[in-house]
């Protein structure tokens, strides 16, 4: 009897070792339990025999940072949550492979035919308030500069969103840009290292207005069931952003990674992120 208990530990325990594992960088809200990786997680590996294993950042560029660091020796196989503002100086590492994956289902308006990029959500960054403390809410990027409104939003040597500022002040305030963020800087609260940072402090009531999206407002309505937290309408609009994933050349898994990126825009993960990532599906 034990050497047969013995016998068959030894061959549930060989079955384990062959299970693949496929390691993804992405950023810290997307892991949290509220946020979309549980669940893409628990999707992905009913279908891939293998170890779905997430290791977060505190955002995009810091995934970028990090792979800059880490180069060919890098443990991931899978890198998401850059964005596409972030694209061509990942693609200058040269560590990146063709992702391999069949596009002809996303929305025609992303128009998206990048070979080692895949897209797997969009939104437009705008600036969140409270309208129960907010009865006129700024209505565009230059009165809320203007303003005295107090302010948070991330560090665009780490985070997307605080680059999609950065790009989006320049496109608003051209030869002026700099003076505009000494004015901004006048009644800026701090600045984050990632999204999530720095809206848990403004839930915590640390600013009038917090750098976001303006899809967060369906976050409140739909688990919480409050109404109360708005997008500021700009009259210029609002800057786009294009999240992304992306598969390296030094994957120790290649065809799991593949599987993972056709995985990120079939029809089960893309009923998933809206309603987790709070972004538009692609």
């Amino acid at each position: 009897m034990n050497k047969l208990t013995t016998t068959l530990s030894l061959l549930l325990l060989s079955g384990a070792a062959h299970s693949a594992e496929l390691t993804v960088y992405t950023y810290d809200s997307f892991v949290s339990e509220w946020g979309p990786g549980p669940k893409l997680e628990a999707a992905f590996e009913k279908q891939c025999d293998c170890d779905l294993k997430f290791i977060a950042a505190e955002d995009g560029v810091s995934i970028l940072n990090r792979l800059k660091i880490e180069k060919d020796k890098s443990k991931a196989d899978v890198i998401m949550g850059l964005d596409d503002a972030l694209l061509e100086e990942t693609r200058a590492t040269g560590l990146l492979a063709d992702h391999g994956v069949e596009l002809d289902g996303l929305k025609s308006e992303l128009d998206w035919k990048d070979k080692q990029f895949v897209p797997f959500d969009y939104g437009y960054f705008a600036f969140i308030y409270d309208s129960t403390k907010i009865s006129e809410p700024v209505t565009s990027l230059a009165e809320l500069v203007e303003s005295d409104a107090s302010v948070i939003y991330q560090d665009p040597r780490t985070s997307t969103p605080g680059q999609g500022l950065l790009v989006w002040m320049n496109a608003v305030y051209g030869d002026d840009t700099t003076e505009a963020w000494k004015q901004l800087a006048g009644h800026t609260v701090t600045v984050t290292k990632g999204w999530w940072e720095a809206y848990s402090m403004f839930l915590e009531g640390g600013a009038d207005y917090v750098l976001s999206y303006t899809t967060s407002p369906a976050y409140h309505q739909i688990t919480e069931e409050k109404d109360q937290y708005k997008a500021a309408a700009f009259k210029e609009g609002h800057a786009a952003q294009v999240e992304v994933a992306a598969r390296l050349k030094t994957s120790k898994e290649p065809e799991l990674a593949q599987q993972f990126l056709a995985f990120l825009i079939s029809e089960e993960a893309q009923k998933i992120l809206p309603v987790t990532n709070w972004m538009l599906p692609v």
